[in-house]
């Protein structure tokens, strides 16, 4: 069984950053699809970015394009999500989640076809 840990969760300022970074417990393999997510509570859970491995391409959701950056460190079988310019929106608890197929595209549209979720780390942005 495939095995999601994310870490990097914390509380910051707002204008702050953080670093989250996910393990996967073994190779996914490509094509695949990995990606970070975010919920706050009383609400549904929401895309955040998503990261092909088939060709490394990327995608964001409005909301974070620009302040956040997806990355994969295919030799540590990580992903991480690079987070700048944090704003008390981000709050949220952060899930990582690998899918077995090529990404969409539409990040919006990701989580329905995941296979494998992280427990999630907290984000706290204060103003």
């Amino acid at each position: 069984q495939v095995q999601l840990t994310e870490s990097g969760g914390g509380s910051v300022h707002a204008g702050g950053s953080l670093t989250l970074s996910c393990t996967v417990s073994e190779d996914i393999g490509s094509p695949s699809c990995m990606a970070w997510f975010r919920q706050v509570p009383g609400k549904e859970r929401e895309g955040v970015a998503t990261y092909d491995t088939s060709d490394d391409s990327t995608a964001y959701a409005h909301s974070v394009k620009g302040r956040f950056t997806i990355s994969r460190e295919s030799a540590e079988n990580t992903l991480n999500l690079q987070m700048n310019s944090l704003k008390p929106d981000d709050t949220a608890t952060y899930y990582c989640a690998v899918d077995k197929e090529y990404c969409s595209g539409r990040v919006e549209e990701e989580e329905r076809w995941m296979d494998y979720w992280g427990e999630g780390t907290l984000v706290t942005i204060s103003s």
